[in-house]
């Protein structure tokens, strides 16, 4: 009998903290474009990429957790995410793996953005604890 699938998910590095964002929530991971910027956007916003034809708004996600921007590096990468009907990059210090979760927990006492929180739930394994985003808070909160 074949044991149910679990759910994969994209690790990735934003400064010291390791946070993971469901695969079936990234359109695709592409290293490093030129940012074009935008004047006068939110701090969060580091400009525009043209990803084939498609004008992509690029965040920091290092600056949406709180941290402050380090230049970028051979490790830097875009994980480009859909968010409604738009395509949206993250700028993330870098990808670490796919992987699963053998435990999966509630966010319980992790609400630090919005009411609800940007965390969707805690993925363990072993020792182990991740913090799975919630994008749509993330994104719109």
């Amino acid at each position: 009998m074949a044991s149910p699938q679990k759910d994969q998910y994209i690790e990735l590095s934003v400064g010291a903290e390791i946070c993971a964002i469901p695969i079936g929530e990234i359109h695709e991971i592409i290293k490093m474009l030129s940012i074009t910027d935008i004047p006068l956007c939110r701090s969060e916003v580091k400009g525009v990429i043209n990803l084939r034809g498609k004008v992509v708004c690029v965040l920091s996600l290092r600056y949406m957790l709180g941290m402050s921007d380090e230049p970028y590096t051979r490790e830097s990468r875009i994980i480009v995410v859909r968010y409604r009907d738009e395509f949206v990059g993250l700028i993330v210090d870098k990808v670490n793996k796919v992987t699963t979760y053998a435990e999966l927990h509630p966010p319980a006492g992790m609400n630090i953005r919005g009411r609800d929180g940007i965390f969707q739930g805690i993925g363990q394994d072993g020792d182990r604890i991740v913090g799975i985003l919630k994008l749509e808070e993330l994104l719109g909160g």
